[in-house]
This record gives C-alpha cells, sequence and structure tokens, in this order.
C-alpha cells in the first residue's frame, strides 16, 4: 500500500467510510502523496496521453476556432483566454502559435490558466512564462473570456448511487482486512437525484460531480455578461449511467484502490449536466471529436504538414491523425461541447 493507502486507512479506522468524491479527491489532489500534485502524467513516459500531445494540429484548430468566434464577436479588447487543466501548456501554446497572424488577436489578450499542481503549473511556465495561474475559475477576470477544456471535467471527483426503490445507495470506500474496498450506504432518499428515477430502475448505478455545476455556471455567467466562448472536450455522453470510474498506470488500466496516488483517476462526462448549468448563456450540440475537427479542416492541414515529413515521422503523422478523428479511436469515444452568450453564434467547427 502507498503512504496514502495508509494514511487513508488510518482516516476511515477513525471517522468510517467515505465517499468515493473524497477519496478521488485525496487521491488526485493530496498536497504531498495526490496524482496530480506530485507528478507530471502526461505523454509516453507518463501514465496517459492526451490529445494536444498526440499532434500540434489539435491546438492549433482549437486556438482558430476561438480566434475566429472572437472576430465574429466583434473583436471585443481586452479579452481572456484561458484553459483549465491546461497539463503541460501545449494545447495552449499551439493554440498561440497558430493564433499569431491573426491581426489584434494578440495584442488584445491575456493567458489565465486554472491549475492547481504545482509540477504542471512549473511545465505550463516553461512553455507560456506570461500567463496568470488560478486555482478556480472564480478567479477569472470580468472580461470576454475564451476559454478551452479539454480533458478537464473528466478528472473532477464523483458521487456513484446505485437506486434501491425510491431511494439510493451511495458507493463508499472502506476498510476490510486492513485493505481498502467498496461498499454501499444504507438506502435514502437524495434530492439531487430526484430527477433521475424517471430513467431509471433498480439497481441501476449514476454518477454525479459534485463540482461541475458551480463550475459551469460561473463560466457561463462571465461568458453571457462579457461575451467569449467555450469549448469543452471530454470522454463521455450526454446522461451518466453505469459505473465509469477508472484508473490508468503506465498506459494501462489499474485497481482504482490499489495504488492511491500513484493512477490517475477519471470518470465520463455527463455532457447534460453541463448543458443544465449553462444559466442565460447557450449551449451547442453535442458534437463527435472527429467530426468537430474535420469541420475545422484537420485534414487538410495534415495533408499540409505531410508535405515537410517523410520515413518514420509521416508514419507518425498519419497514425496521429487517424487516432485525433477515426470513429474506432478518439473520434468518436471524445465529444465536444460549447457554451456562447445567448445573442452569438457557437465557434466554428459546432452546431446550435
Amino acid at each position: 500500500m502507498t503512504a496514502l493507502g495508509d494514511l487513508l486507512i488510518a482516516r476511515i479506522a477513525r471517522t468510517g467510510p467515505i465517499s468515493l468524491a473524497d477519496y478521488m479527491a485525496d487521491c488526485l489532489m493530496h498536497p504531498e502523496h495526490g496524482y496530480y500534485a506530485t507528478r507530471d502524467p502526461f505523454g509516453a513516459a507518463g501514465d496517459f496521453t492526451t490529445a494536444p500531445e498526440i499532434s500540434q494540429m489539435f491546438g492549433e484548430l482549437i486556438g482558430l476556432s476561438l480566434a475566429q468566434a472572437w472576430i465574429d464577436q466583434g473583436c471585443p479588447a481586452p479579452f481572456t483566454l484561458a484553459e483549465l487543466g491546461p497539463g503541460r501548456g501545449t494545447l495552449m501554446a499551439d493554440a498561440l502559435r497558430a493564433t499569431k497572424a491573426v491581426p489584434g488577436f494578440h495584442d488584445a489578450l491575456t493567458v489565465h490558466l486554472v491549475e492547481t499542481s504545482p509540477v504542471l503549473r512549473a511545465a505550463q511556465a516553461k512553455l507560456i512564462p506570461d500567463a496568470t495561474w488560478h486555482d478556480s475559475v472564480d478567479h477569472l477576470p470580468d472580461a470576454p473570456l475564451f476559454l478551452i477544456a479539454n480533458e478537464f471535467f473528466d478528472a473532477l471527483p464523483i458521487r456513484q448511487f446505485t437506486r434501491d426503490g425510491d431511494a439510493w445507495r451511495e458507493k463508499m470506500v472502506g476498510v476490510t482486512d486492513g485493505k481498502l474496498g467498496f461498499g454501499l450506504s444504507a438506502a435514502a432518499p437524495i434530492a439531487l437525484l430526484e430527477d433521475r428515477l424517471a430513467d431509471t430502475k433498480d439497481g441501476d448505478l449514476v454518477e454525479h460531480c459534485l463540482a461541475l455545476p458551480s463550475i459551469v455556471s460561473t463560466i457561463s455567467a462571465k461568458i453571457e455578461m462579457h461575451g467569449g466562448c467555450a469549448v469543452i472536450i471530454d470522454y463521455g455522453d450526454w446522461q451518466s449511467q453505469g459505473d465509469t470510474l477508472q484508473a490508468l498506470k503506465s498506459q494501462d488500466h489499474a485497481d482504482p484502490l490499489a495504488t492511491p496516488g500513484d493512477a490517475d483517476l477519471t470518470a465520463h462526462v455527463d455532457f447534460a449536466a453541463i448543458a443544465a448549468n449553462t444559466g442565460l448563456a447557450k449551449f451547442s450540440r453535442l458534437t463527435p471529436q472527429g467530426v468537430f475537427l474535420e469541420r475545422l479542416g484537420i485534414t487538410q492541414r495534415a495533408q499540409a504538414l505531410a508535405t515537410k515529413l517523410s520515413g518514420d515521422a509521416l508514419t507518425s503523422h498519419i497514425a496521429a491523425h487517424r487516432r485525433l478523428t477515426h470513429p474506432a479511436e478518439m473520434g468518436d469515444l471524445f465529444k465536444v461541447i460549447s457554451i456562447h452568450p445567448s445573442n452569438a453564434n457557437p465557434p466554428p467547427g459546432l452546431e446550435a
């Protein structure tokens, strides 16, 4: 058992079982032993690879989509260009490079990154030294906001509930024979799941992300009041149903309870919950990542880059294009939704 595992076992022995959300929060962001607080997990040498690390085309096209949305909204100045959970900063760096030629865009922007990991902040600072960092979206400036969130919401802690009649049992993390294990709470009505009684039956499991409503409503209120848009890319679907918790370690699936703090923990994003918390702002139609990128011209961009490549570099480039767009790879698994003002259209690549 890891050091964090020993701390969790001792805590549970003192105070009783904890929610899955509390367990995930400690595993991911414990200040001394948390997964994101202590390492850079990205890339081939890490535990997983995200789209910006696969190809520069991903960040370039998202950057250009936001730049066109900025133009469509009358080129507001100054404005905030922000990213939630920016990883190493690769996506933002690619977006900034691709938009350098857009007249006035860079003169008007300031870059703001929402990141709590000291290790990842240091990596981001190497690529984007002029950025301003924040611990939460609450601290983003009151200004037009053009925001990217790629694989951010999937890492937020979730609670899991199993239906029992008109009540629910919450999945908890406890201790059995000195080891962490899952169990269920006593059945009780859960107000936040009252709407799910209509589309579930006994034994069905649903997930609820505690932090999502506040984050989405804060972003949406800024966008509706000041202008801008948010492009959110993640894996998931329109509504949560079933157990989607997964642990990743060394590019492979792992037991989420085996090595607390040493594996990434994620869950599928409930995009219906995002749409439900946009307030007066509007949301776009949920769109597969592959369709979104093709609408933005990824194939033409891939062909242009390919003319300068040969051998292994060309083979890798072709594979990256396929991985990002093909339905059997990331193309259908990952979805895209935008938030935009009620008096504006969605950014390019998305439809109302």
